[in-house]
Order: C-alpha cells, then structure tokens, then sequence
C-alpha cells in the first residue's frame, strides 16, 4: 500500500504527458485521452521510460477525461478510462523496476469550467461528473487518485467528494498557485490547506503554473500550515518557441538541482508537470533518491476559510457576527419567510464592512425549510463576500446541507456534551471538515462552576479524537450566563474561559451579549465584559460589529496588548473621527448605485437605478455610477483585494443596472454609440473556457460587443468571423500545452487574412515571452488586463 510508504519515504511522480504526445504525432485538437485506444504502445512507450527514469507514481493518460469535457463518438468514457489504466499496468509489468513498487495513479483534471454562482455548472453536476470517472478507474484497477491542477476550491471539493464517496483509494490533491500563492478564484495557502486537510485528503501539494524556483516561497507556506505530506510538481521553467516546436527553458540537471532543495525544504512527494520528461525525472532520482523526507509534523493552527480568505484563530481575538440570526429580529425573521435574499446580504455585506472576520449565520425558524433555507443563503452569501462563514443551526440535516456546498472549511455552531449530539456532529465533520463549536452543557445542564464546564470541554475533545478530529478544530464555548440572574455569571465563564484556552490548549469563543440579558443599557455591560472576555484568552467573540462600543473595545485591546503592530488598526479605524458615538446605521438604509455594483447586489442595483432614471439621464448614471464602479473593482481585483466571485457579481450586479438604463435610452431614441466588436474564443483542441467566459462578462459590462465563438474553435473559423464581421480585436484562450499550436496557427491567419485585427491571449500556459514569440499582440496576466487592452486600442482610453 502506497500509504504504507506516504511520508515516510520519498516518493517521485512522472512527468509531462501532452508535449510528449505532440512529439509523437498528437495533432492539433486531437484529444489526448482517445490515444489510450488508437496508440496504446505509444502512451506504454511513455509510461515505461518514466518508470525506467525512477518513478513509482505514473498517472493515467486522463487528465481530461470526464463527461463535461470529454465526447468522442469512437469510444466511451468507461472505454477511455478502462484502457488509461490498463496500459499503465502493462507498462508496469513490462519496464526493468529493479524490484520496486509502481502504483497506478488515475488521473482527474478541472473540468474547465466554473461551478455557480460564479459560472453555470452546478456542484453536484461537477460532482457527478468526477464520481463516474472514480468508479471507472476503482473498477479498472488504479491504486489512488491524483487530483490536479485545480484553480478552484469549490471545483476541488466536488472532486475530493467524489473521490472519497465513490471509492476506498487514497486520494493525492495538487492545486495551481500563482506568483502571488493564490488560486484563480482567489484562495491563498491556508484557505486551500484547510479545506484539504477538513476533506480528510492523503496528501497535498502544488502542481502546474510555475517552474521549480518560482514554487519555493508557495512551498514554504504550505509546509508552515499542513499537517499532511507535501506534492510538488513544477513545471520545466517557462515555454519557449524553438523551430516551430515549444520547448522548456529549465534542463534536466537544472530541475533536480532545485528539487534537490525543494524536497530539502520538506517535500516528500515529487515530480514534474508541463514540459518536464523522463530525463528531467531521471535526473531528478539519480540526485535526490538517498534523501529522507522531513517527518510530518502536527500543525496547531485553528483555520477558518472560505473560497477567497483564511481566518486563523489563536493570536489575538477575532470578530464573528451576530446579526445574521432571527433571534429578536422581526425584519429578518420577515425577510427568511418572503425568501428575501438581498436582505440578508446586505445583513453580511454591513457586517463585512463593520469588521467582522467571520459570519454566523442562522435561517432556523419553524415555518420554513431550513435545509433550503440555508443553502441558499450561504450560497447568496458567497457571492457577495470572501468572509468565511459559521454555520448555525440544531438541525443536522441542514447543518449536512450547509456543509456540502460551502466553497471552504466553515465555523460550525454547534455541538454540545451530550452524547447524542456528538454522535450527529461528530461524523459530519469528520466527512466534509470545518472547526466545530463546542458548547460546555451535557445531560445535566450548564454547570455552575467552572471546573465542571472545562471537564465537559475536555470530553467533547476526546470524543472527537475518535472521529480523527484534532483539537485545532473544536473550539470551546464556555457559555456567558446573563449576570441579571447569575451574580456569579461572569466571574464563572472568566475562569473556565482562562482554563480552556491555557489548560487544555484549544480556542474559544463566547456569545458575548448573552451576559447582559435582561439589564438596561446593555452595551455598556457587554463592552467591558468583552475586553475582560478577551483578556483571559477569548479567540472569538460572537457581536454585533455595528455595535460602536464594542467595536472600541476590540480596537483598543488589541493596541494595549501589543496585538496590532503599531497600532495601526486603531489609527486607521479611529484617526480623525469624533468621539461621539454615532447611531449604527440600518441595513435597510439608502444604498448608492456604485455601492451595490461593488457589493454585488443585482436586485439592490436594479432597483436603484430605476429609481434613479427618473431624476437623471441614462448616459449620465452610466458614467457617474456604473463605469467608475466597474474601474474600483477591477483594479481591486488586480491588487488583490477583490476575488473572482465578487468581480462576476458585480459584473451581473451592472447588468442588472444597464437593463434599465438600455430601456430608457431606446425609449427616449437615444441609444448609445455603436459598440465596438471583440471576437472571443478558446482555440481548437481547447475545451477550457473559464478565462474566456470571464473576459466575455467583464467586456459587455465595459459596452463592447463581444462575439463568442465558443471553444474548440478551429482557425478558420476565427478569421472568417473576424474578416466577416470587420472586427479590429480577436482574443485567444488556451489552457493546455498541446493547444498552444492551435493558438500559434490561429494567430498566423489572421496576420495574413486580417491584418488590421489585433490579438490578444490568454491562459495558465503562456506568459509574455510566449506571447511574443508566437505573434500576439497582446498578452493578458488577467481578465482585467484584457478589458484595459481593448479601451486603450478601440476607444483609445
């Protein structure tokens, strides 16, 4: 068994498969995987000089094997992936291995495209559509999974699911970082290695997108976060064009020179990506075999995430908001009974706004489906907000629901010492991950001392060790009881709160307010109890971050306590303002245009704006409002600071606007000025088109006429448009190396057939030099950067 030797010794992966593939006759757009039948000595061929290089894990020639992306009329996807396994094994039994063990990896790529909100595909589609490819290669014999090359988190949990659902094989997991060590959808490495790890996966790491030097910095994160041994895949440095052939510019002696360091650094499992070959993995194992792997170590770090953000607790206390609860809200109890959605999100987007670090959120009440209730504000919530979010609800079939589709490893509130809700929590987080609330009441009640709250505490997380849930995921709740009826109230949660978090080393968290209930001017109480709550070592404090006074109090004791460097949070937050405590704004509130295009509030933006067309001109909203809201997102998606997510929803959030806008100018015989075209299209043999349908929505957003060809796109077909519909500007998408050709093809056409139309491309295999070399004009790192490209060239902005 390969879990045998996880770990304990080195590991090496192979190498690249597509470039071989083209070496040996692939033709452009042919799809890899139906070789597997047409030319199975040629992919043995392959396997075999990888094994004879020194790999024990080969992949199945399958990456792009699924029902989303695969058809072929000559053979089945059952067919495909039987033989992809098949010829490994033979592979196997036919290479001189000198007596080591080969293991068959079956191999799952993305399916190239994105999973709602942000796209079309539905997650349990995505999700079926990787459980029949586990089931066919489970049958046919694999010996584990290798998920890879995963930019989307939400994308990588349907996988993982699928995996460990529909099969017993260990399950490996690599994902694409870019030089910033974020996913395309905006995960950094906590984010990604805390829903791994919450998935119970076997192994993790990083593959595609970057050469071995540029994959250091990322690999020094993961190991400083994972408790799991570490994959590391780069590719051969960057692609080059040499003689009409694309060739990578790190060598053989230069690649395991740098593995040599990487598996230095902690890597125990290792091997190459695009552009890598058996001499490269050859080199690799002559100089790195000896070595031993650092033993893996337990990391005791608390992480919270969702698909954009990581939130650690332990250092310092963190804010979770209250507000999205129907307890004591009659508005809000409203707007859960009218399935008022927008309500809700602005309820999430105040909070953010406010401070929050994590959102508690709560739809239970009697008369509705909680189940859907909570799937659809979880997944409204999403779309609106990169904030990690806690899970509140007694109902484990919602509490199940919840977990499924949330794109992260979410807060969960709560479990209690009672053993029967142990045995409903407990086996849920074992299966889908999250940190899980544990509150200090048992069959008996709420002890009234605190010894008897830590000694329910401590048997909540020994119970969950059964469960393989290490105490880095539960966080203790030593219950605040309302001091108008316990005097001994606070004192009592003080003490148990200290010996929690000192004594049995794991993180808390309290419902802060609870300890005021019944007084009058509440606030007062609360905020003083909140700065004694986190001076005894609360992690988390469940409050209202609209609430002026807690919110002082927060700020301030992380100053005194030397827990915000320079006090730089407390400058920026307080710096200038008056002391005087203002009223917290109503999230019913009057919203601006340009706020709910940032926020991503269609429903908000539509409304405005037909509001605000009886006042002002159209033309003048477009410029005043929607284009300068557009630009703030844009560039904060550049710098970082907005995710994909909330960029596409503030991209549908200015389609909801112009929808308006576009009635009252035709209405009044004023439409606006022709829009330019933009011919869009993912090029043949490519069937990717998740950066393609991104630049799509963000140009009609920026009023130009975007026709989109689809993908799998030949050549001719892109000229004839372009020549057809006299467009001055074709953009290309190619994800795959052995579709770069296509791009480069393409490219040459419409030099000759259309020489006044400009290209620019784009996709996870080029970079600028490669842009260069192979004709375009322009090349884009991200879709931004495209819609800057065509205003500069078409409207000369």
């Amino acid at each position: 068994m390969i879990l045998d030797r996880l770990g304990k010794e080195l590991l090496f992966f192979d190498g690249g498969m597509g470039t071989l593939l083209q070496a040996g006759g692939l033709k452009p757009g042919e799809l890899p995987e139906t070789w597997n039948i047409s030319h199975p000595e040629q992919i043995m061929e392959i396997h075999r000089n990888y094994i004879e290089a020194g790999s024990d894990i080969i992949l199945t020639n399958t990456f792009g094997a699924n029902a989303l992306k695969f058809h072929d009329d000559s053979c089945s996807l059952q067919e495909i992936v039987s033989a992809a396994v098949r010829n490994v094994k033979k592979a196997s039994s036919q290479a001189a291995v000198h007596g080591r063990s080969v293991y068959t990896a079956l191999d799952i790529g993305p399916t190239g495209k994105l999973l709602k909100p942000m796209g079309d595909l539905e997650f349990e589609e995505a999700y079926e559509a990787f459980g029949e490819v586990v089931r066919y290669g489970s049958e046919a014999g694999a010996d584990l999974i290798h998920i890879e090359t995963m930019s989307d988190t939400y994308e990588l949990k349907a996988a993982v699911l699928a995996a460990k659902e529909n099969t017993d094989l260990p399950v490996f997991v690599t994902t694409i970082f870019d030089e910033r060590g974020k996913l395309l959808t905006g995960a950094d490495v906590p984010a990604v290695v805390a829903l791994l790890e919450g998935l119970r996966v076997d192994a993790l790491g990083i593959n595609c997108g970057l050469g071995p030097k540029q994959m250091l910095p990322i690999l020094d994160q993961i190991l400083e976060y994972t408790s799991l041994p570490v994959i590391v895949k780069p590719n051969a440095g960057l692609p080059k064009q040499v003689k009409g052939e694309t060739v990578y510019d790190v060598l053989p002696r230069d690649f395991a020179s740098v593995m040599q360091m990487i598996i230095g650094r902690g890597a125990s499992v290792v091997g190459g990506c695009c552009g890598t070959t058996p001499e490269h993995i050859r080199a690799m194992v002559k100089l790195c075999r000896g070595m031993k792997p650092a033993p893996v170590t337990q990391k005791e770090i608390t992480i919270v995430s969702s698909y954009g953000r990581s939130v650690c607790l332990g250092t310092g206390s963190k804010i979770i908001g209250e507000r999205i609860n129907p307890t004591g809200k009659k508005k809000f109890r409203q707007a859960l009974k009218e399935h008022d959605i927008d309500y809700i999100l602005r309820e999430g987007i105040t909070q953010q706004d406010k401070g929050a670090h994590i959102l508690d959120v709560n739809v239970g009440l009697p008369d509705i489906d909680e189940v859907s209730m909570m799937r659809d504000v979880l997944s409204g919530l999403q779309s609106v907000t990169s904030l990690p979010l806690q899970i509140d609800t007694v109902d484990t079939k919602a509490m199940e629901a919840g977990l499924r589709i949330y794109n992260g490893k979410a807060m969960v509130n709560s479990v209690s010492g009672k053993q029967e809700s142990m045995d409903a929590v407990f086996p849920l987080i074992q299966k889908y991950g999250g940190v899980v609330i544990g509150l200090t009441l048992d069959e008996s009640g709420i002890p009234d001392t605190a010894d008897k709250r830590v000694e329910i505490a401590r048997r909540i997380i020994a119970e969950a060790a059964k469960y393989g849930i290490h105490k880095k995921d539960i966080v203790i709740d030593v219950l605040a009881m309302t001091i108008s009826s316990d005097p001994e109230g606070a004192r009592v949660t003080l003490e148990a709160l200290k010996k929690v978090r000192y004594g049995l080393g794991v993180n808390t968290v309290l419902g802060v307010s609870n300890i005021s209930f019944g007084l009058p001017n509440r606030p007062v109480i609360n905020a003083n109890f909140y700065t004694m709550a986190m001076h005894n070592g609360l992690s988390a404090g469940i409050i209202n971050p609209s609430s002026e006074e807690m919110m002082r109090s927060f700020y301030a004791y992380h100053a005194l306590m030397n827990l915000d460097s320079n006090c730089e949070d407390y400058i920026a937050k307080y710096a200038g303002q008056d002391t005087g405590t203002p009223a917290a704004p109503s999230v019913s509130g009057e919203m601006s245009l340009d706020q709910a295009i940032e926020k991503g509030l269609k429903e908000e933006a539509h409304h405005i704006t037909g509001l605000l067309v009886k006042e002002q001109k159209p033309l003048d909203i477009i410029n005043t409002y929607l284009i300068p809201a557009l630009d703030n997102v844009g560039k904060g998606f550049e710098k970082g600071t907005v995710f994909l997510p909330q960029l596409l929803m503030s991209a549908e959030a200015a389609k909801a606007a112009f929808t308006i806008l576009k009635e009252s100018l035709a209405a009044a015989g004023q439409d606006q000025e022709k829009k330019e075209k933009v011919v869009l299209a993912t090029v043949k043999g490519d069937i990717h088109d998740i950066g393609k349908n991104i630049v799509k929505v963000l140009l009609e957003n920026y009023s130009f006429d975007v026709i989109d060809l689809g993908k799998d796109v030949a050549p001719e077909r892109i000229v004839e448009t372009v020549v057809k519909e006299d467009v001055r500007l074709a953009g290309l998408s190619a994800l795959m190396t052995t579709t770069v050709v296509s791009m480069e093809e393409t490219i040459k056409q419409l030099k000759q057939k259309a020489p006044r139309c400009r290209v620019m491309v784009g996709g996870a295999v080029l970079n600028q030099e490669y842009a260069d070399m192979i004709g375009a004009d322009f090349y884009g790192k991200d879709a931004m950067q495209s819609v800057y490209y065509a205003q500069k060239l078409l409207k000369n902005q």
